[in-house]
C-alpha cells in the first residue's frame, strides 16, 4: 500500500550539491510527517530533515543541527514527492539516505516510522 522510492543520490566532491527525491504513494500528507534519514557505516540512523503537514494544511520544516542552513526539505503534494536539496556537502554527509513517513511524535527518531524506502547512496569525497 504505502510505497516510498528514493532517487537522486550519487558521488560528489566536497562543496557540491545533490537533489534527492522520494516518490510517495498510498500516503495522506495531512497530519503526517515526511522525513529524510541517513545512515553511515558504524553509525545510528539519524533524522536529517522532516516536514509536517498540519490539520489545517500548514507546513512546517525541521532540520538536524548538522545540516541546518545547508539542506532544504520540501514536498509537492500534487506530484506526491518529497525532495531534499543537499548543498555545501561535506564528507561527513556521506551515507545511505532514506525517506520515511508516519505519525511520529518526535520526527528525528527512526523508531517512530513504519514505512521506509530502499535508500539512495550519497558519497562526498574530500
Amino acid at each position: 500500500q504505502v510505497r516510498l522510492v528514493e532517487s537522486g543520490g550519487g558521488s560528489v566532491q566536497t562543496g557540491g550539491s545533490l537533489n534527492l527525491s522520494c516518490a510517495v504513494s498510498g500516503v495522506t500528507f495531512r497530519r503526517t510527517w515526511m522525513v529524510w534519514f541517513r545512515q553511515a557505516p558504524g553509525k545510528e540512523r539519524e533524522g536529517v530533515a522532516g516536514i509536517y503537514t498540519s490539520d489545517t494544511m500548514a507546513i512546517y520544516a525541521y532540520y538536524a543541527d548538522s545540516v541546518k542552513g545547508r539542506f532544504i526539505i520540501s514536498q509537492d503534494i500534487a506530484k506526491s514527492t518529497v525532495a531534499l536539496q543537499l548543498n555545501s556537502l561535506k564528507p561527513e554527509d556521506s551515507g545511505m539516505y532514506y525517506c520515511a513517513t508516519g505519525k511520529a511524535r518526535r520526527w528525528e527518531l527512526a523508531d517512530g516510522y513504519g514505512h521506509w524506502g530502499q535508500g539512495t547512496q550519497v558519497t562526498v569525497s574530500s
